[in-house]
């Protein structure tokens, strides 16, 4: 009865001054619900887009069309419809019934006559059905590789019914996208990539495909976060959006409000495997350059530097006199690699490649894959707190490129190490990398010199980072060490120093090597 007497008064009261008026009523109505006055905004002024958009159905007329249904068959053999019976070895029917279904398999009875043959092993059909989309109007379409995966027969869809079968161009795994071709009787409706680097977080999006088998359904949301890292491949760097993306929507478009195709719809998080808001797409500007390759080579051809990093933290950061933690660090380089023959060395941390600043190791797999095979690129590195550039002419990334197998003797567990002299630091045991201790840790020969580490406290800095005995310390701050009184000796010298880590090259027994900073107490 309260509420409405105090509105009603201001209600009248707007006769002799209206817009005065207006703000007593919206005044009375925030107290009279017991509502903070620094909340009246929210009464007066809402911001023109918190609704959204009108409507989306000119958008989807415009783009639909062009979204198609792909369906994937693969033919395999199945190894487990065996026309012979699995018998245990050492039978007595063993030799009969060999001989009986090899003559069988041959056509022949036993008596050499033509009985009915045993039937050829069984074909079993794997099905996958997901969503594509045409960017040229003479057949070509674009999906993810996982949904086309080692099909045998790839059919497309279209919105009107028209099945045609599809044949590919090429595909990537490791950005998850296939070039497919048709060829239809008449120009086919068409998208265009936009530029995905251009969208904001909170722009509204379109996402088009096939959910489930449900052709042609259309969900919208915005933008939730970029860059996403999901640990799907290499080249990880996706568009979050809260747009409804499931199952069969994989290597359908999304759009944004101008029908441009701004990413690929590739995958979901969830528990349950249906939409819960979090989903995936691969940005328009990973996908271009890889789809402009298929289309010309049929495989991609990234560029190659020849090393191997990993990321750089603060205690990292400080051994290394980096400054603000930044850049990728250069554990190894390949020893035919680019990297190597422009002396980039082991321990610097690359902080820009033509001309793009690397924030951090992530960064640097995705930059230089786009850059052209033989270009000259200017690389920046760091090194001993100093900044240095050099000119390296990339290779190639060979995706069947397999590193050697390096040779290990076999472990012999029951030699003993030796009574050599045994240093003791960061909760970790040293000693000399004898024959003994290649033995008995299995270390090969390309681990050439340094000190092996016998043992780990499981309560050390040390075991924090994961080192294990058996790995073989090669350097400490970039210098090497050669037996167990050299980590003593640096160890002294960089407390001395007033050094606050200490940094490890640390190889594993086959060689591999990486760093570790452990802080120097």
């Amino acid at each position: 009865m309260g509420l409405f007497a105090i509105s009603e008064r201001r209600v009248s009261s707007m006769r002799a001054s209206p817009k005065a008026a207006r703000r007593r009523a919206n005044l009375a109505f925030a107290c009279a619900l017991g509502l903070s006055l620094f909340a009246l905004p929210a009464f007066n002024v809402a911001p023109v887009f918190a609704k959204g958009p009108d409507s989306l159905a000119d958008l989807s007329d415009q783009v639909s069309d062009a979204v198609v249904n792909i369906s994937a068959t693969q033919t395999m053999e199945d190894k487990h419809a065996s026309a012979a019976p699995q018998l245990e070895p050492g039978t007595p029917f063993d030799d009969l019934f060999e001989e009986f279904f090899r003559r069988r398999q041959q056509g022949g009875g036993p008596g050499g006559n033509n009985d009915t043959p045993l039937p050829r092993p069984r074909e079993r059909k794997s099905n996958s059905l997901g969503s594509g989309f045409v960017i040229d109007p003479s057949g070509i379409i674009i999906t993810n590789n996982h949904v086309i995966a080692d099909a045998n027969d790839i059919t497309v869809i279209f919105t009107d019914g028209q099945k045609l079968k599809a044949q590919i161009i090429g595909k990537d795994a490791k950005v998850d996208v296939a070039v497919l071709r048709v060829k239809p009787e008449k120009p086919l409706k068409f998208v265009k990539f936009g530029d995905s680097e251009k969208m904001r977080v909170g722009d509204w999006v379109l996402a088009v495909g096939n959910p489930f088998g449900l052709d042609g359904t259309v969900t919208a949301g915005i933008i939730s976060a970029h860059h996403r890292n999901i640990e799907s491949g290499p080249y990880d760097n996706y568009i979050q959006t809260d747009a409804a993306i499931n199952k069969g929507n994989s290597g359908g478009p999304l759009f944004n409000m101008d029908g441009e195709v701004i990413g690929i719809n590739t995958a979901i998080l969830s528990p349950s495997g249906g939409s819960i808001g979090i989903g995936f797409a691969t940005p328009a500007a990973t996908v271009m350059p890889v789809i402009d390759q298929l289309q010309k080579f049929g495989e991609t051809r990234r560029g190659w530097l020849g090393v191997r990093i990993q990321n750089v933290d603060e205690t990292i950061a400080e051994s290394l006199n980096l400054g603000p933690v930044h850049g990728a660090l250069v554990a190894g380089t390949d020893d035919k690699g680019p990297a190597k023959a422009a002396g980039i060395q082991a321990g610097d941390v690359i902080v820009k490649f033509d001309g793009t600043d690397i924030k951090e190791s992530r960064d640097l797999p995705k930059v230089v894959a786009s850059a052209p095979v033989g270009k000259d690129v200017a690389v920046t590195v760091m090194r001993q707190g100093k900044e240095l550039t050099k000119t390296v002419k990339l290779g190639r990334l060979e995706d069947n490129e397999k590193l050697a197998s390096l040779d290990t003797k076999a472990p012999e567990a029951d030699k003993a190490l030796p009574p050599t002299p045994v240093e003791k630091a960061f909760g970790m045991e040293f000693s000399g990398l004898s024959t003994a201790a290649r033995q008995k840790f299995s270390i090969g020969e390309s681990v050439a010199a340094g000190v092996v580490v016998t043992s780990v406290d499981p309560d050390s800095p040390a075991a924090e980072k994961n080192i294990q005995p058996g790995e073989v310390i090669l350097e400490i701050n970039q210098n090497p060490v050669k037996d167990p009184s050299d980590v003593s000796a640096k160890i002294k010298a960089l407390k001395e120093g007033g050094k606050k880590s200490a940094l490890f090259l640390i190889a594993n027994a086959k060689g591999e090597v990486r760093f570790v900073a452990l802080a120097v107490q």
